[in-house]
Formats: structure tokens, C-alpha cells, sequence
């Protein structure tokens, strides 16, 4: 069985306990600064809980002896700490971050590292990198590769058309940070909220404009061999306009505490959501020039006698994956690996990857 410590107790934490713990294979030992939160954590005889302040180094040592591995599902900014600690006790490093400026502090570190150290594991980053690449794949020349993700309510009742699903300081993250992308073949920042666009899947109208981290490494993979690459949020109609109000009109980005506690003041907390991914590529197989596309979505559904959310399900289901495919030997064991390094087969033939199927 092996060791897996876990830090952070918040929603996403709680479903990764559930996959990990419930498949009776992995012993979880879950850290938190919050003890009303690591009460919540799913009740399993392979599931240890402790009080845990990621900046006390000797503390956090201490947990991670024996260890497999140490995933981080705490907010992005305490990644720093954790990935150091994996490197210093050799102990294999996942976590979900949308966070450029983090990523590239875990790829340094890589550097020096005599474990596996793997970013960006959730749904985007994440999972749509991993569809995006293996359709590029097939191309002999590539056009434009555009990666769009949304999660959203079923029943959207209120103007911004959203509920809370996942972490607010993420979401709002997202929301305010630059943004890569590959313009004419030329890698760029592009800023956060423009380039709006409009598009339906299934009768259902969307809209989709430019956040931050989405791409995770594909920039750098397909930097010189695409002309175009994006990453867009999906929305319902009309969230954008809003969010530019807040964000940049009323400059709540420069108070995104106080952001966080107006959404989180304001906007439930939902389990009825639904995942879109939304993947288009176009380029050139044999000689013709191709569009292939992949779209899915991910509902809601109840795990281990318990309803969970589409996007607590895809989050959790990316990072128990990949700990799931480094266990079985099918990703590199050293060093840093991206996600579009992970074969598409073998992720969604997985347990876990399979909530993607």
C-alpha cells in the first residue's frame, strides 16, 4: 500500500481522499490548518488526519518520511513550500496549480531533484492538455490548437450565471494573471478577460474569453511547431462583462481579498455543475488541411454514497491518475514531467482517469 500525504482539506482535498482511500490501495494522511475541515474528510481506516502549518519545515519533514508521494491541493501560494519539501525528502511531488509563476518555480527545483516532480495535474491544467496534445499529435503541420473549459452550473440562477465549485482564490487567480498563448507562431502574454468569442454545443450557448494557466506546458511543447495556441474560460453569456466591472472597472483586481469575500459572501456553493471540454485542432493530414475536435462534459455524480461535483470529480480524478500511472511505472520516475508527457490511453483506461470517459 502506498503512503500518500495529502495537504489541504478543502473540497478538492476531500474527493481526492475518497478516490485514493476508497480503491483500498493508497494510505492518505490528510494536513490542514483547518480542523473543521480535516473533520470532514472521508472516514476510512487508510485515512489519517493532522493539523499542519506547511511553514513549520521540521513539522512537514516529519510527515513526509515514508512517504510515496505528496500532493498539494492547499492554494497556489504555498506550492513553494510544499514542492521544496519534496525535493529535500525524495518524495514524488503532484499538484494541481493553474499558477504560471508556481510552475515555474517547481520546474527549477526539477532541476535538482532526484524524484518525479509533476505540476498542473487537475483539468486545466491537466486533463485538456493532455486530449490536446494527443490530437495535435496526428498532425504533419499545425494551424490552430484552441483549448476551451468551463465549469459551470446546470441551473444557473443569478446574473454572473455562475456558482462556486472550486477554490476562490483559483478562480479569481485566473481572472487577473497574464496570459500565454502562441500568436503567428510567436509565444506571447495576452491579458486576462479579452478576446471574447461566442460558440453552442448541444443547442447550449457559451462564451469563452482569455484566463490564466489553462495551457500549463503546452506553450512551451508547441512553441515552433504551431501557429496559433489558446487557452479560453468557458462561460454563460454575459459573465465577461461583469467580471470587467469588477475586476477592472471598480480595480477589485488590485483587492482580490476583497473579491474573494464578496464571491464567497454572495455566491453558493453548488454540487449540481456540469464540466465542458472543448478541444479544436486544425492543420494538415496528408496533404489536406483537417479540423479534428473533441468535446465532452462531466456531470455530477455520486462516489462512495456521497453526491460530488463535476468539478471536484474531474479535479480529483486528474491528480489520482497520475499518482495512480507514476505507481504502475507508465510516467518518468525523476525530474520534471509535463502533462502532455502522459499517454492518453493509459490516462483515461485508468480508475480514476476513467471519470473522464
Amino acid at each position: 500500500m502506498k503512503k500518500i500525504l495529502l495537504m489541504g482539506a478543502g473540497k478538492i482535498g476531500e474527493m481526492i481522499t475518497e478516490m485514493l482511500a476508497g480503491s483500498g490501495d493508497y494510505h492518505v494522511t490528510v494536513a490542514d490548518i483547518n480542523d473543521a475541515a480535516l473533520a470532514k474528510m472521508p472516514k476510512y481506516d487508510t485515512v489519517r488526519t493532522i493539523n499542519l502549518n506547511v511553514k513549520d519545515q521540521s513539522a512537514l519533514d516529519k510527515e513526509m518520511a515514508g512517504k510515496f508521494a505528496v500532493l498539494s491541493a492547499a492554494p497556489y501560494q504555498i506550492t513553494k513550500f510544499i514542492a521544496e519539501a519534496a525535493v529535500r525528502n525524495s518524495v514524488h511531488y503532484f499538484d494541481l496549480t493553474e499558477d504560471v509563476a508556481c510552475t515555474r518555480i517547481v520546474k527549477d527545483l526539477a532541476k535538482k531533484s532526484d524524484v518525479a516532480l509533476i505540476p498542473q495535474c487537475g483539468l486545466a491544467p491537466g486533463y485538456i492538455s493532455i486530449v490536446a496534445y494527443d490530437i495535435a499529435k496526428k498532425f504533419e503541420r499545425l494551424q490552430n490548437v484552441h483549448l476551451r473549459v468551463g465549469a459551470l452550473p446546470k441551473i444557473p440562477s443569478n446574473a454572473l450565471k455562475y456558482n462556486l465549485t472550486w477554490s476562490t482564490d483559483g478562480l479569481i487567480n485566473e481572472y487577473c494573471q497574464p496570459c500565454e498563448a502562441v500568436i503567428n507562431g510567436r509565444l506571447v502574454e495576452t491579458p486576462p478577460l479579452e478576446e471574447l468569442e461566442n460558440f453552442s454545443i448541444d443547442g447550449i450557448d457559451y462564451e469563452a474569453f482569455n484566463t490564466s494557466g489553462g495551457l500549463g506546458t503546452l506553450c512551451e511543447t508547441l512553441e515552433g511547431k504551431v501557429q496559433n495556441l489558446n487557452y479560453r474560460t468557458a462561460r454563460y453569456p454575459g459573465h465577461r462583462d461583469i467580471l470587467k466591472l469588477l475586476l477592472q472597472d471598480l480595480r477589485l483586481n488590485e483587492r482580490q481579498d476583497v473579491m474573494k469575500d464578496i464571491f464567497e459572501y454572495a455566491l453558493p456553493f453548488t454540487y449540481q455543475d456540469v464540466v465542458l471540454i472543448y478541444v479544436t485542432v486544425t492543420g494538415d493530414i496528408d496533404g489536406r488541411y483537417v479540423q479534428d475536435s473533441y468535446a465532452h462534459k462531466v456531470y455530477n455524480q455520486e462516489i462512495g454514497g456521497k453526491m460530488w461535483s463535476a468539478i471536484q470529480v474531474t479535479t480529483s480524478a486528474g491528480i489520482c491518475a497520475m499518482v495512480d500511472l507514476l505507481a504502475q511505472g507508465k510516467l518518468p520516475n525523476k525530474g520534471f514531467v509535463k502533462q502532455e508527457d502522459v499517454d492518453f490511453n493509459d490516462f483515461i483506461t485508468n480508475r480514476f482517469g476513467k471519470y473522464y470517459a
